[in-house]
């Protein structure tokens, strides 16, 4: 994959991101990732799901316009790459003691994903507003 004016990729900017999917895999292997019973709002497994994603799309959006894709379209690869790794998360949750799938939180995933992405995309924009005006 290359970027603008076709130079290739430096895919090292994706490191944050592959080390939180790794974290978020690590998580989901676990029975019981919580050490406490969450309460009122934080019971809700779907806000849980939504932003880790989040956090998740973020990290790609700007990790891939780093690497050197055009901002528009690291945020269309976050918000589907998000996706994706969400989808297998499910599969695996499949399979751990006490973990279900479940389409719902598939869904919050990549809304969460591209929430995340799409908040890197205003402040890459707004960052870029401010230094071609010079301020």
């Amino acid at each position: 994959m290359t970027g603008p004016a076709g130079r290739p990729l430096r895919w090292r900017w994706l490191a944050p991101a592959m080390g939180y999917a790794a974290l978020i895999f690590f998580l989901s292997s676990l029975s019981n990732p919580f050490p406490f019973k969450p309460t009122g709002l934080l019971a809700w497994d779907k806000l849980h799901h939504f932003v880790e994603y989040a956090a998740l799309g973020a990290l790609l959006a700007w990790g891939l316009a780093r690497a050197g894709l055009a901002l528009s379209s690291a945020v269309v690869w976050a918000a589907v790459l998000g996706s994706a790794y969400g989808l297998t998360d499910e599969v695996h949750q499949a399979f751990v003691p006490n973990r279900s799938a479940d389409p719902r939180d598939w869904l919050a995933d990549t809304a969460g994903a591209l929430a995340g992405a799409v908040v890197v995309l205003v402040i890459l924009r707004r960052r870029g507003a401010r230094a071609s005006i010079g301020a």
